[in-house]
């Protein structure tokens, strides 16, 4: 992911090297947060990344901004393409069912970084909506097979793999519980002569709009 830059004007192997301790921040980031846990001071990120502190927070702000956008990263990398493999299962009801349940399962096996993102405010259905745009297709697919609901849209899907998320606990190492409420929220999709409530706010006409790409890998 490349984070974004700030007002500061920068000569072209300036924002090459910023773009450069960016992604070697947010990789320290994520592997810190997996093995010292949720509390691991910047400081220990910086020195992973070898960088200094200073250059942290000048990039990302805050702690919060870091966590932001290495969750987006891991989004980007693990989850958005479990959403561009789904058109290639041939019943889309079940393309939707495996996507989603990859993607909560995904997220849900990181829980310090799931934990650092629910605790930053990362975790929301705009970030998860970013990311599963590619769903549309096929949720298009099922709807006019009348497998599910005419009125769901992508923003519903990202809804449902934040609420499943919400049940994941550490005490639960067979997945039942997250995968018992998974289905319930899935159940919820299938077709209704019930019309939806009506979103609070207009969807975006590109469900890509806004996103960052994921941090080069390597290098």
């Amino acid at each position: 992911m490349r984070p974004a830059d700030g007002p500061r004007t920068e000569a072209p192997c300036g924002r090459a090297d910023a773009r450069r301790n960016s992604d070697r921040i947010v990789r320290a980031a994520i592997e810190a947060f997996e093995d010292a846990g949720i509390a691991v001071p910047l400081e220990e990120i910086a020195r992973r990344a070898g960088v200094g502190i200073a250059t942290v927070y000048r990039r990302f702000g805050d702690r919060d901004g870091l966590v932001r956008t290495a969750f987006q990263t891991y989004f980007a990398e693990e989850v958005e393409p479990l959403a561009l493999a789904a058109p290639e299962e041939r019943d889309p009801f079940r393309g939707l069912v495996r996507a989603l349940t990859a993607a909560v399962d995904t997220l849900a096996a990181h829980r310090v970084l799931l934990a650092a993102a629910k605790e930053s405010g990362a975790l929301s259905v705009d970030i998860a909506e970013r990311f599963m745009g590619p769903l549309g297709e096929v949720l298009a697919a099922a709807q006019r097979a009348g497998q599910v609901r005419g009125d769901l849209v992508v923003r519903d899907l990202a809804a449902i793999v934040v609420m499943a998320l919400a049940t994941a606990r550490g005490g639960d190492p067979g997945r039942d519980d997250r995968r018992r409420y998974l289905a319930l929220l899935l159940a919820g999709t299938r077709p209704s002569a019930q019309p939806l409530p009506r979103l609070t706010r207009p969807l975006a006409v590109d469900p890509a709009a806004g996103r960052a790409s994921p941090v080069r890998r390597g290098g």
